[in-house]
């Protein structure tokens, strides 16, 4: 199976919707858990790094470093 490839700071859509309606979350934190925050109401969720594989469907926006 294709790992994804995310990183933090990226804008990632779930394949369920939040209750508040939207299914863009911010990557804010990566490691063994990966906490991430709804872009629609601003609440915080960590999921193991295993679930948020499962449950993500595509990366929407990537933030990318600035090159020097």
């Amino acid at each position: 199976m294709e790992q994804k490839s995310f990183q933090l700071g990226d804008i990632v859509e779930m394949k369920k919707p939040h209750p508040c309606g939207t299914n863009a979350w911010k990557v804010i934190r990566m490691g063994m858990d990966i906490r991430m925050k709804c872009t629609g109401c601003g609440h915080s969720v960590l999921l193991p790094r295993s679930k948020f594989e499962k449950r993500m469907k595509k990366i929407l926006s990537s933030e990318e470093p600035p090159q020097s």
